[in-house]
């Protein structure tokens, strides 16, 4: 029989969490909205009694292998633990989740940055099947990112690594919430478009409405997709030359734009970088959607469970 496993995504308003076989694909999943106004439980307090409700309601704890976490913020994937900055969740820092889990449910445990677990659950069932070096980046509030190099995700000393919204890009530019200024997120995320159309006029005040607009004409909107489209590509031209990816994977709630972001961010890039680094050279949406981070989550799992068994 296939083992099964908890695929758990940790955001800052809510839990996810899954029911994922050994193929990655999603058996069961649930949503627990957390609020740190009403909601009384510590973020790890709500973590484990959704995953005992979850496996309550499918045979017991029993039934499943482990336990794969993916979080929001400075995750340490090494020791299993948040880092200092725990990023929007509160009382998050310094939480030892997979000792925790281990310690709860008897179940091996691991953890590792959502953006990191986005870009493997896309390599194991998503849109970067069959590719051993990938880079992905999510566009939304911030700007996240995962590297998979040799077909291996690029961790760092500390399980760090893949910051890709956190090096500057315009020196003495943005404050930015971690503490530099310039930084790529700050210029090249969703809200930067937002913030950047708003001055422009009120009303350009979601990514949908600007979109829309610049569908139907609006040549102000146009101009500051545009503007936004090439500070994208400029980081992504960078990260081209450093890493040297088969494919570049877009995620986000805007990915789903082909023809206005994902085409001409496309043609930008590839009119950036050196010619070498352009040959064959795909992008793609991401496919997994939601399901990416806790699909992820278990890959990553099953790769350190994996690695162990081979020392």
């Amino acid at each position: 029989m296939d083992k099964k496993y908890i695929g758990v995504d940790v955001g800052g308003t809510s839990v996810k969490l899954g029911i994922v076989d050994g193929q990655g694909n999603v058996l069961e999943q649930r949503e627990v909205i957390y609020s740190e106004e009403k909601d009384r439980r510590s973020m790890m307090d709500v973590i484990t009694d959704s995953i005992h409700s979850l496996a309550d309601d499918n045979g017991g704890i029993g039934k499943f292998s482990g336990i794969g976490v993916s979080a929001a913020g400075c995750i340490n994937s090494v020791t299993g633990s948040v880092a200092g900055n725990g990023g929007n969740v509160k009382g998050w820092s310094n939480t030892q989740v997979c000792r925790i889990l281990t310690d709860e449910f008897g179940l091996p445990a691991a953890l590792a940055n959502d953006a990191n677990c986005a870009i493997l659950g896309e390599l194991w069932t998503g849109a970067a099947q069959g590719y051993t070096d990938v880079l992905g980046i999510t566009l939304g509030t911030g700007v996240g990112g995962g590297v998979i190099t040799g077909g291996k995700l690029l961790e760092g000393a500390h399980g760090f690594a893949g910051e890709l919204g956190h090096f500057t890009t315009h020196a003495g530019g943005e404050h930015c919430i971690c503490g530099q200024d310039g930084c790529y997120e700050r210029y090249a995320s969703t809200s930067a478009l937002i913030r950047s159309a708003e001055e422009t006029d009120p009303g350009f005040s979601s990514g949908r409405i600007i979109f829309r607009a610049v569908e139907e004409g609006d040549q102000r909107a146009a101009a500051v997709l545009d503007k936004w489209i090439s500070e994208i590509a400029y980081g992504i031209a960078g990260f081209v030359h450093v890493f040297d990816p088969q494919i570049i994977l877009i995620g986000g709630g805007v990915s789903a734009q082909q023809k206005l972001l994902i085409q001409p961010l496309k043609e930008k890039v590839l009119s950036m970088i050196m010619p070498d680094f352009a040959a064959d050279l795909q992008f793609r949406s991401a496919a997994l959607g939601n399901n990416a981070g806790l699909v992820g989550a278990v890959y990553y799992l099953l790769s350190k469970e994996l690695f162990s068994d081979n020392m």
